[in-house]
């Protein structure tokens, strides 16, 4: 298997610190709104990362936060008179909810800010005592000139990060990369420590959580392309600091998701939620469409073509799906022996094995639907057609494509045979009916 790492900026073969075991964390959201489907690319993408470290036999620790403390909270909750905390709570219940229409595994482990405040401080303070931050008037900044290959994640050399526009200006800082550790406030929710009452800077959350919950450097590190930097660049600093790594062996940056031409942005206003979209199954289906490093772009044509071959995904599934189940044969437990079908296997792991290349699985999982409606309609396949079941399970399950179907009932039963006995008996009007009833239940 092989893994883009953007700290090396290439392709390298994966190998986890401990066998067997794979070791992941992703930065999750700040929850002071919903989250829009440029939001929900990474919660779906390294969602199939973790499916297909699964289907390789690897036991997945999986650590996904909750930015529960912001400005941006701070300032919605003013906005609706109500608590910073129930803010978040309102919001990360959101959240989950969409995570869970989008058919992601929800049993992974979910860390607050505000449930990691004494382990926030007492690294922070570590820092201090260490030479590697500093306080001014109760803030409490980090030293970057310590940190001799600052910039390697980003790709930047420290000339181009001064001038960054994200870069503050602040007459209290020694170098204008410095970030903030903390922050003193009298504004919203804050914390005793004792640098000041105030709060943590974003940057120090995610790598104290790391450090906390996995005690070591783990195998991989997730997130946007934005988030590069100087969000990932420095927990990479003060890990370096702390404890001589870099916070993960492999770092993975999904890209943008544009609304036509322009990044979908909340500031921008340019956004769709997820719990707006009613085809959650083809917004996963599209989400995964393109590799997970490119660019994807959103417009309402693209989408509804996805949504249909969605349509026809499922529709293919179902079919095979209740033909077997109609002739009582069917086999979820067989072997797959066929050459095309164990072929397209083949395909859709070397594209996993390839960086998690989702666009060429999924073009796997379309060849495996069309040697699917290519032997339909034929007799005497059944065990072709319970293969080809168990293959599109495989592939639908890693990609975390839910199709929701059920076993014939016995009324549907009798509703097949009574259309079998009409078209026996050339009563084509009663026929219509019994197969426009089974066509409804999507049994025919």
């Amino acid at each position: 298997m092989k893994i883009y790492n953007s700290y090396t900026d290439s392709l390298e073969e994966f190998q986890s610190i401990h066998p067997e075991k794979v070791n992941m964390y992703v930065c999750g959201p700040t929850v002071y709104n919903y989250i829009h489907i440029g939001n929900a690319r990474p919660v779906v993408f390294f969602d199939t990362v973790r499916r297909y470290f699964e289907y390789k036999g690897y036991t997945v620790q999986f650590v996904s936060n909750f930015t529960d403390v912001d400005d941006k909270i701070i300032q919605k909750a003013m906005e609706d008179k109500i608590p910073e905390l129930e803010l978040s709570s309102f919001f990360i219940r959101a959240f989950m909810q969409d995570v869970e229409d989008l058919n992601c595994i929800t049993d992974y482990k979910k860390p607050k800010v505000t449930d990691y405040m004494a382990p926030i401080i007492e690294y922070i303070d570590h820092l201090i005592q260490t030479g590697f931050a500093y306080q001014v008037d109760g803030d409490v900044y980090f030293r970057v000139s310590k940190i001799k290959d600052y910039g390697v994640l980003a790709n930047r050399d420290v000339d181009e990060m001064i001038a960054g526009s994200r870069i503050e200006v602040n007459d209290q800082k020694e170098n204008p990369l410095d970030f903030t550790l903390w922050k003193k406030t009298e504004d919203g929710i804050k914390f005793d420590a004792p640098f000041s009452l105030g709060r943590p800077g974003w940057h120090t959350e995610c790598v104290v959580m790391i450090d906390d919950i996995f005690g070591e450097e783990i195998d991989i590190h997730g997130g946007g392309m934005g988030l590069k930097f100087p969000h990932h660049e420095n927990e990479i600093a003060q890990a370096e600091a702390t404890h001589h790594h870099h916070v993960a062996r492999y770092w993975m940056h999904n890209g943008l998701l544009n609304f036509k031409d322009t990044k979908m942005s909340k500031s921008l206003g340019n956004v769709i939620f997820v719990k707006d979209v009613n085809e959650k199954m083809p917004l996963r289906y599209y989400l995964l469409s393109t590799h997970y490093r490119s660019p994807l772009v959103f417009t309402d044509d693209v989408f509804s073509m996805y949504v249909k071959e969605w349509e026809k995904l499922e529709s293919a599934y179902r079919s095979v799906f209740y033909k077997l189940d109609l002739a009582d044969t069917l086999n979820e437990d067989i072997q797959i022996t066929d050459s095309a079908v164990l072929a397209e296997i083949q395909n859709f792991e070397e594209a996993m094995d390839n960086d998690f290349n989702t666009a060429n699985a999924i073009t796997a999982l379309q060849s495996v639907l069309k040697i699917a409606n290519v032997n339909l309609r034929k007799t005497n396949n059944d065990d072709l057609m319970n293969q080809i079941i168990v293959a599109l399970e495989l592939m639908t399950n890693v990609l975390g494509l839910r199709i929701d179907v059920s076993r014939i009932s016995q009324e549907d039963r009798a509703v097949y045979q009574k259309w079998l006995q009409a078209r026996t008996d050339k009563d084509y009007d009663l026929a219509d009916q019994y197969r426009k009833e089974l066509m409804e239940k999507g049994i025919l």
